[in-house]
């Protein structure tokens, strides 16, 4: 209810640019659907919105362009669909290569194995 409220107070006035930070932190479904809608419709409305998120499936659905930032310095910035396209992956596996570089399967493989290990 809490992150509920906060939106709404958010939206009471008709400003013409709006900064959310993990705004579907602590949302159910149903407002975190109706949230992903009303972003899109805000920016079709003209609004600028900026949307700043580690879901970056909901990014990619939301948003028109992005920004990756890299210990403060911006190393992609186009729109969601160019960047995506930099490696030809995801938006999630494209920002994964250039920020962290991790190979995500193995790490999750290497904990299942440390939590199969005997003590």
């Amino acid at each position: 209810m809490r992150q509920r409220i906060l939106l709404i107070a958010a939206l009471m006035h008709d400003l013409q640019i709006f900064i959310f930070d993990e705004p579907l932190s602590g949302l159910d479904v149903t407002s975190a659907l109706i949230f992903k809608n009303l972003v899109q419709a805000l920016g079709r409305a003209g609004k600028l919105v900026f949307y700043c998120s580690h879901v970056l499936e909901v990014v990619e659905k939301v948003c028109t362009d992005v920004l990756i930032l890299r210990k403060g310095v911006v190393i992609a910035h186009d729109s969601v669909s160019n960047v995506g396209k930099l490696l030809g992956e995801s938006l999630e596996n494209t920002f994964l290569h250039l920020v962290d570089d991790v190979d995500t399967m193995r790490a999750a493989r290497d904990i299942v194995d440390v939590m199969r290990t005997p003590a």
